[in-house]
């Protein structure tokens, strides 16, 4: 039986799972829970696959590697999938999301923080909308992400296509990432990058590097580079470095990032869920591997739950968000939201 059988399967049977690709690899994994109980996990002391939440004081989601059947199989990318789309606009919330903006503008002009990312969410109706086939267009049309469809029947569906690391663990060596910084692909050869996006970036850096140095014995930082993602540019700069703490503390030491949430950590996430006005759930919360053991390593691989959706039968909702910081417009952070939806769009 393969892979995709294995999902059908699964998603007649209502019992979790999850399926995935890493950045250009053409090996596809799933790991299949072999009965129906949800199993959280507080500590990630444990091993399988984490699915977390972005408010961490909820409990996240854990697929045990040792209650589930790994199976793993090589794929053929069909690039030619990719396309780029014109949709038409919702725009129902752009009044509040322009508010909401505003209001992040002013707290930042108060000294309350220095930035503060605010989302919202889309919802489409898809008739006969088939998780599989979606997942298969994601897989095609985005070969350089972390692409996933996660499932438990008392939780829900997601599916998501990030470009953004959380951390990658060897034993005691880790890399990380900070990312922020968006705009339209036109022409890798001509980006230019406006000091908002260059100050944004070098927040979410500087807060990542401060926050490691405290649970680590080294740390190096690469130059920033600019990176494709879909049909946007980001800005991006790997650290690595060697920890001296446990994985569990590592992790809660970068959960949330500045690029989710804002800096000051606890007045940016206080402000977000006091004033969003909707519940994020798994949304910019992360994903992946966590304590595994290959040979003499245990190792683990999260991603940040970006460009994603949560499905519920016809349903499709689509989240995105921004950083704003002093210099941001909200009028452009609204078109800048309108651009992400399009990375899920495109495939609905």
């Amino acid at each position: 039986m393969n892979i995709f059988s294995q999902i059908e399967k699964a998603l007649n049977n209502k019992l979790p799972f999850v399926v995935y690709n890493k950045s250009n690899s053409i090996t596809i994994k799933g790991w299949f829970q072999k009965n129906n109980e949800l199993h959280t996990s507080k500590h990630y002391n444990e091993g399988g696959f984490i699915f977390a939440p972005f408010d961490d004081t909820n409990p996240s989601v854990l697929i045990p590697e040792n209650q589930s059947i790994l199976i793993q199989e090589e794929i053929n990318i069909d690039n030619s999938s990719i396309t780029s789309n014109n949709f038409d606009i919702d725009y129902s919330s752009e009044k509040n999301h322009i508010q909401l903006v505003q209001e992040g503008i002013d707290a930042i002009e108060n000294e309350l923080f220095k930035k503060v990312v605010l989302s919202r969410k889309e919802e489409i109706e898809i008739s006969n909308l088939n998780p599989l086939e979606t997942l298969k267009k994601l897989l095609n049309t985005y070969p350089t992400a972390f692409v996933y469809l996660w499932f438990h029947p008392k939780v829900g569906m997601w599916l998501g296509a990030t470009p953004e690391t959380l951390v990658k663990i060897n034993n005691d060596k880790f890399s990380t990432m900070s990312l922020a910084g968006t705009q339209v692909f036109n022409d890798l050869k001509k980006v230019s990058w406006q000091p908002k996006e260059i100050e944004e970036q070098q927040f979410v850096t500087d807060y990542i590097t401060e926050k490691l140095s405290k649970v680590c014995t080294s740390i190096n930082t690469s130059e920033t580079e600019t990176i494709k993602a879909g049909n946007l540019l980001h800005l991006r700069t790997i650290i690595t470095g060697q920890k001296s703490v446990d994985n569990s503390t590592l992790i809660k030491a970068l959960h949330p990032t500045p690029a989710v949430c804002g800096l000051p950590l606890e007045s940016s996430r206080d402000f977000i869920l006091k004033n969003e006005n909707y519940n994020r759930e798994f949304y910019t919360g992360f994903l992946g591997e966590l304590n595994l053991h290959n040979e003499d390593n245990k190792t683990s691989e999260l991603f940040v739950n970006l460009r994603c959706m949560k499905i519920n039968n016809n349903t499709a909702t689509i989240f995105v968000g921004g950083g704003i910081t002093k210099d941001s417009n909200p009028k452009k952070e609204w078109e800048e939201t309108v651009a992400k939806t399009n990375t899920m769009k495109n495939i609905l």
